[in-house]
């Protein structure tokens, strides 16, 4: 199985383009959260609508998970906490979202809200027991912020990362956890696109602008780990323990080869109109 991984794409229309573009080469595309951009000049509404429209595009293509991140809230529930009220909707259209829990072969994947209050958190706490009680040979996480003390929520300055999720990741020791959220950490000294908690492998593929974005291309059944973004093509071995650096990519495989044809903006689909 081979599954894109991207984040934090922040309603950016060329990298939507390309996501759809690349979506058909693989099993599953993972969208860790931040599809939304709370400080765009567009209309929150309007860019609901226009996102919504690329994850049918995307859930026409292949399976999709996609779980919140802050940006993504865009209501209250009844207690008052914050959440991605639009992202419920997606289900509808086939993708695995925030609650829920998907399985394709020997592989369950659990897909974590973004949580901005006790309630919220208990539900989530409550979801992977509940997923725990039915893990199959892999078990992997969609949560948007990465573990707290971990090079992928370095900031430069300081750690952002879930202080819960590090107690979550110990207890359950999940095969892989994917997130986002901190953007710089994968470029700067000290920050990584990838870490170890335990036998849990960490994975935050941070963000850049154009086309593509960032990305990682997990190739499970050769327990294979991609990291590419402008200048970069990085590769960990899921099998061996955890190393630094990566191992830069020397011998491209097809699908990569592939996805650089559609790099080039000038073969981007037509956009979505809001409404």
């Amino acid at each position: 199985m081979r599954c894109l991984v991207v984040a934090d794409l922040h309603y950016s229309l060329p990298q939507l383009d390309w996501l759809v573009s690349a979506a058909p080469q693989f099993d599953l595309v993972i969208f860790a959260g931040d599809a939304l951009d709370i400080g765009s000049m567009v209309d929150f509404r309007a860019q609901i609508v226009v996102v919504k429209k690329y994850l049918a595009l995307l859930a026409a293509k292949t399976r999709v998970i996609l779980c919140s991140g802050n940006h993504d809230l865009d209501d209250r529930n009844a207690e008052g906490e914050k959440i991605a009220r639009w992202i419920s909707e997606v289900r509808d259209i086939g993708i695995a979202c925030d609650g829920d829990s998907l399985t394709i072969g020997d592989t369950l994947f659990t897909v974590c809200p973004w949580w901005d209050g006790p309630l919220v958190k208990q539900r989530l706490m409550a979801q992977l027991g509940d997923a725990a009680s039915g893990r199959l040979r892999r078990w992997i996480w969609a949560h948007h912020a990465p573990p707290a003390d971990s090079p992928t929520s370095w900031g430069g300055k300081r750690f952002f990362g879930d202080v819960e999720l590090v107690q979550w990741i110990t207890q359950y020791q999940p095969s892989i956890v994917i997130s986002g959220h901190v953007h710089q950490s994968p470029f700067i000294k000290d920050g990584s696109w990838y870490d170890r908690l335990g036998e849990s492998w960490i994975f935050n593929a941070g963000l850049q602008p154009g086309r593509p974005p960032t990305y990682i291309v997990l190739e499970l059944d050769a327990d294979k780990a991609f990291w590419l973004a402008a200048g970069e093509a990085q590769w960990i071995d899921l099998n061996a323990p955890l190393k630094r650096p990566a191992t830069p990519i020397d011998a491209p495989p097809d699908w990569l080869t592939s996805l650089d044809r559609i790099a080039d903006p000038s073969l981007a689909i037509p956009q979505p109109a809001a409404g």
